[in-house]
Parts: C-alpha cells; structure tokens; sequence
C-alpha cells in the first residue's frame, strides 16, 4: 500500500508565519453517505445522524451531521491546497465548539486566521503557530470554530 506522493512545497519556516494571515479553503458538501460512514467509523448512531422520521420531531426538523465529522472534513480541507508544510505538523486542537447544525445536502468551507505565534519552551529550533479556525455552510454561517496548533521549525543558522 501506497501513501501519498511527499510535495516538493518548499518548507515555511516559523519567521515566516505572519499573524492576521488568512486561507481560504477549497469546498465540500456533506453528503448521507458521509453521516453514515462517519456513524459506522465512530459508532455515534445517535437518532439526530442517522433517524430521518425520529429527526422530523425534534428542533431542527430533519437529521443533522455529526459535529465530528464537520471538525474531520473541515480540517481535511485545510490539508490540502497551499495547506503543505515540510517544516511543521499538526501539534493539536483547542477550543472546538459546534456553533450550528450542519445538515445533508450542505456545503463546507474552511477559512484559516493566523492569530498567534510563541517559541516552543522545549525545543529551542521550533516555535509554534495558532490559526483560529471557521468552518462556514454555503450561506457564509459559522458552523463550528477551532484553534489549529502547528508546531514549525525555525530557519537553520
């Protein structure tokens, strides 16, 4: 099995981070098959993802996607697509709150503010880079925000 083929994206070293830096991501609409592999993945088969009738009854009318799957996929989004960096990883997440519901049939997309940057107290040749977060429907609406920390290399000497 084969994975991904490396980028030849030149690295951007932690200087080079500039906060109030914005990027946009490209789409993706959230389909059934999405809420229902996402269920199987996770074993989440709540009544709100998976229950059209159940669904109906209840506050917004018809089933909704699962919050984790819209972090997944939003996050996804921002891997790609001037999102490569050889010189930083993903060092977690802060700060997810599921704002609106996201229902099937709707669009995502992920737009990245670069809010904060601070050296790493451990390792002296790396610093980390905050990027706030929002993931908005096809109607420009906030369906769930996060905060992104990289950690990025620092130039060599």
């Amino acid at each position: 099995m084969t994975g991904p083929t490396p980028t030849s994206t030149p690295p951007v070293y932690w200087e080079q981070y500039q906060p109030g830096t914005k990027r946009l991501t490209g789409r993706r609409t959230i389909t059934e098959a999405d809420i229902t592999l996402h269920a199987c993945h996770t074993g989440d088969f709540h009544p709100y993802h998976v229950d059209a009738e159940w669904s109906k009854s209840q506050s917004f009318g018809q089933r909704i996607a699962h919050g984790t799957l819209i972090f997944s996929v939003g996050v996804g989004l921002t891997a790609t697509g001037g999102g490569e960096n050889p010189a930083a990883f993903s060092y977690g997440y802060d700060r997810i709150r599921f704002v609106k519901p996201v229902f099937i049939g709707d669009t995502i997309q992920t737009e990245l503010t670069i809010v904060e940057k601070r050296d790493d107290p451990k390792r002296p040749d790396r610093g980390f880079v905050d990027e706030q977060g929002e993931i908005r429907n096809q109607h420009g609406e906030t369906v769930l925000v996060f905060t992104h920390i990289h950690a990025v290399d620092k130039r060599p000497a």
